[in-house]
């Protein structure tokens, strides 16, 4: 007791100035540090795993995976203490402390959360609960399966698959970019260069272990199927906290083929991607080809043009690849010189633009770079006419800055196949491609005209997209299309926005959510309400 009240001494005096400027009498601090300490080890690398802002690890730690840096801002609701478990047993004490001293919990693996959620509130404190040491890869090559703690990157897990499970012809669908989290991505739903072949990567996840708002830690079995199939593409954050996912590998033959083809408004781009539009989603389930548009060159020097790059995985060789394309898409031209045979492994590699072919690299968790952006999603019904696309163009070399980028990922094959009641990610059957719209710019200038940009490019692009409701994709997460009311979350006027991220399955979800988390103790700005009628 004596080493647990010293322990306690030191972070609480160390936290003084900040629990005195930020806390209620709803919320205490002190008082949380007391119990989780007293329902866990009290020695001092226990103590270790309690962040407390004046301290330096605070700062190194809450760092660590930060990605989008407007979301840290003055009036941004920085976490009262981060907790890095290394074990269940510490995630489980922090849901009961949590609650009995009246502080939230955000959970945060990758940091990727497009609107910063999983790092900062605009609401009172809370607990950000790091689970950075929840990073372990387990690969049964016998049946196929690998455990992933939700901590893991996708890049981690690319690894161990190929490199760690000395496995060339396994695989899964997810990410390109290889820094995103475990759990975010896979809860989020999971769209990538293999959904063609074998869906989402939330579909394929076969088990996983969570400790729920009592903070009782369950499986599958345990859980029951309803809490299972809202963590698959539904945001587990709103019903709990995912330690670990089972997942079920995919084949990849031992050669796959990879090309980029670039063109400009001088090379038929209109007419280029008016052809994909409608090729793209149809093509063999094994052909990936995605298409990123953005403007380039100098507005005042008069050679700014708009570039179109297609970008593709084959999982076959050369020769297969280019027959299809001749057959399916010969206007793209691409030939023989365009195209580079290599394994999976590589593939993920090329398309995370690693400097060379080190598989390390993967393992590298580091922020691309310190900058803000600002992103946003449409589904595409209708191929875009080709005067539609010409007007888009106009508008994107009239855009503020030249990291203006859209990203238009196909759908079909698979993801037509599975139903959209399957899993809470929805967008299937009737969806050609999925966008994201993506502006990036540096720190130090001025958030608001970016901001008023996108916005002003979104609303033009209504006619074109998915309606009523225009759907948007979870994982690149929209705060513009409605957000939770400070300290309280209503279902009716969530639907303003579940809606457009799960369509007909939000309502399934706020049911699953008054079922295992009823005083809505999980909760952000754009967390699943508990079902009411009201």
């Amino acid at each position: 007791m004596v080493a647990n009240l010293t322990i306690l001494s030191f972070l609480f005096l160390s936290a003084s100035t900040f629990i005195d400027a930020t806390t209620t009498n709803a919320t205490n601090p002190h008082a949380f540090i007391q119990c989780f300490l007293n329902s866990t080890s009290s020695s001092n690398s226990t103590s270790k795993l309690l962040h407390i802002p004046s301290t330096t690890s605070y700062a190194d730690v809450f760092n660590s995976s930060i990605r989008n840096i407007r979301s840290i801002t003055p009036n941004a609701t920085m976490p009262a203490i981060i907790l890095t478990p290394t074990n269940a047993s510490h995630v489980q004490a922090a849901v009961k402390c949590g609650k009995a001293q009246g502080l939230r919990i955000r959970v945060r693996s990758g940091g990727h959360d497009y609107e910063g959620l999983s790092s900062v509130s605009s609401g009172d404190p809370f607990i950000l609960l790091d689970l950075i040491n929840f990073a372990s890869v387990a690969v049964d090559a016998t049946d196929g399966t690998a455990w992933v703690g939700a901590g893991a990157t996708i890049g981690e897990l690319y690894y161990h698959i190929n490199v760690g499970a000395k496995n060339q012809t396994a695989g899964f669908p997810a990410s390109i970019c290889h820094t995103v989290g475990v759990s975010g991505l896979l809860s989020g739903g999971g769209i990538g260069t293999m959904m063609r072949k074998y869906g989402t990567s939330a579909d394929n996840i076969v088990d996983a272990v969570v400790v729920d708002a009592s903070g009782t830690l369950l499986d599958r079995k345990s859980m029951g199927e309803d809490l299972f199939w809202a963590i698959r593409g539904g945001g587990a954050s709103s019903f709990g906290i995912v330690l670990s996912f089972k997942i079920n590998l995919v084949y990849v033959p031992p050669t796959v083929t990879v090309f980029q083809v670039q063109k400009t408004l001088s090379e038929d781009v209109t007419k280029l991607v008016g052809r994909w539009q409608k090729v793209a989603p149809r093509l063999d389930d094994n052909l990936f080809i995605r298409v990123l548009v953005n403007a380039i060159g100098n507005k005042e020097k008069g050679n700014r043009t708009i570039q179109a790059s297609f970008q593709s995985l084959f999982l076959g060789g050369r020769q297969e690849l280019l027959s299809i394309l001749d057959k399916s898409f010969p206007e793209l031209g691409v030939e023989a010189k365009d195209c580079t045979e290599m394994s999976w492994m590589n593939s993920t590699l090329y398309f995370a633009k690693a400097p060379k072919l080190d598989p390390t690299f993967l393992l590298n968790r580091n922020p691309y770079s310190n900058s803000s952006f600002k992103a946003k999603s449409d589904f595409v019904k209708k191929p875009i006419p080709a005067e539609g696309l010409e007007k888009i163009w106009k508008f994107l070399l009239e855009a503020v800055d030249d990291s203006v980028q859209m990203v238009m990922d196909p759908l079909g094959a698979r993801m037509d196949e599975i139903e959209e009641t399957a899993i809470p990610f929805p967008h299937r059957k009737g969806n050609l491609y999925n966008i994201q719209h993506y502006l990036g710019w540096p720190t130090n200038e001025d958030s608001q005209k970016h901001l008023d940009w996108m916005k002003s490019f979104y609303n033009f692009l209504a006619p074109y997209v998915s309606k009523s409701p225009r759907a948007a994709y979870l994982n690149y997460r929209d705060i513009d299309l409605g957000r939770n009311e400070k300290g309280k979350t209503s279902y009716r006027k969530a639907t303003e926005w579940g809606q457009r991220y799960f369509l007909n399955n939000f309502k399934r979800l706020a049911q699953v959510k008054a079922k295992v988390d009823p005083d809505n103790y999980f909760q952000h700005e754009q967390s699943i309400p508990p079902y009411s009628i009201n």
